[in-house]
């Protein structure tokens, strides 16, 4: 179903206070995201930079309808949106990735839908900016696809399954130094576990990938094929291309095997072109670290002497807090708003505390 843009109405010509609040908002919004912007392509250098000033310059337009709009008004300087704000806050402190991302959401959630004042193209070019960072969000998610993924989970497995043998063991009724050695065994254990998982899993894709790589030995070849009984042909049909295709591709890679430099379309990878995988060292160093930062915090109550309910409660709160944070960058960076990620984290990692918890009650009084 096509969504229909609302009828834009005629600018009264005595504006109310709530309309001028609300056009000045939008102006300080236009206003902040332009210097985001800007300061982003700061950062950047050739087409990423162009794009950035190309949506800097869009919202520069979009502060001129305001402008014209509120007349007089326009001197007032507001406050913008929280979310802006949190934008602008948030890139100056940790660099384009999270801006990128909040910009994604910012702009695919524009007000300007619905907002009677707003013109068409207005409403449009949000739409359009949304994709652009989308883009642009894509490139800086896929440079921390590897490690960055290996620390979140590290961290978020250290929380979790750490509080759940800590708040089981407690609820169990063992002594205080029972649950400190068993919260520090789980930590080391988690932490060694998961950094050799790590460690296996990115260089079994490294290697995975790199034996569908194509043999750079095989590029010597080409000049001493058989124009008449080409089986370069075979290659590009192997790799999906059509017989006419193939055929064309591999008669072009034959007449430019003979140039210096020419390429012969048998694609080897540069190094670091699956460097969006990590590291296995990276990755299993990342995980271990990270693990081993977020399985501490259950364990930290008993480390300064705490016991009992009180030492479990604080466990639970501080664990509960990280998991909020975890779950809200995590959100973030998604592009998609933070808290009922860091919700459905917190979520998660309670409920599984809460039936380890439960299962040492029963054995503790079973045994008791």
């Amino acid at each position: 179903m096509l969504m229909t843009v609302p009828e834009r109405r005629a600018v009264p010509q005595e504006p109310s206070y709530k309309l001028i609040h609300r056009w000045q908002r939008h102006l300080a919004n236009e206003r902040l995201e332009e210097r985001v912007y800007r300061s982003l392509a700061d950062r950047k250098t050739g087409q990423e930079r162009e794009i950035l000033l190309g949506l800097a310059d869009a919202e520069h337009r979009h502060q001129q309808h305001w402008i014209t709009l509120l007349g007089p008004h326009a001197e007032r300087r507001r406050l913008p949106d929280l979310g802006t704000l949190i934008l602008s806050v948030l890139g100056r402190m940790f660099g384009s990735v999270f801006v990128l991302a909040l910009a994604q959401q910012s702009e695919t959630s524009s007000p300007y839908d619905s907002d009677w004042y707003a013109t068409d193209a207005m409403a449009a070019d949000e739409k359009i900016h949304a994709e652009v960072v989308r883009a642009l969000a894509a490139r800086s998610r896929a440079k921390l696809s590897g490690n960055f993924r290996a620390a979140v989970f590290g961290a978020n497995d250290g929380l979790v399954s750490n509080l759940a043998l800590v708040l089981g063991v407690g609820a169990a009724g063992v002594s205080t130094g029972t649950i400190l050695l068993t919260g520090i065994s789980g930590l080391l254990a988690g932490a060694l576990s998961m950094g050799a998982g790590e460690y296996v899993s990115v260089r079994s894709q490294r290697e995975l990938l790199e034996a569908s790589t194509p043999d750079p030995e095989s590029r010597t070849a080409i000049a001493a094929l058989d124009i008449d009984a080409n089986e370069l042909a075979l290659v590009f049909r192997a790799r999906g291309m059509d017989t006419d295709e193939a055929e064309a591709a591999a008669a072009e890679a034959i007449r430019t095997a003979s140039h210096p430099g020419g390429r012969h379309g048998l694609h080897v990878p540069a190094e670091g072109e699956h460097e969006e995988l990590g590291t296995g060292l990276g990755a299993a160093s990342s995980s271990f670290c990270f693990f081993a930062s977020g399985a501490v915090i259950p364990i930290l109550p008993y480390m300064f002497g705490m016991s009992g309910y009180p030492a479990i409660i604080l466990a639970a709160v501080l664990v509960g807090l990280a998991l909020l944070f975890t779950g809200g960058v995590v959100g973030v960076l998604s592009g998609r708003a933070p808290l009922p990620r860091a919700l459905r984290q917190l979520a998660i990692g309670y409920g599984a505390a809460a039936v380890t918890f439960a299962l040492g009650l029963l054995f503790g009084t079973a045994i008791g």
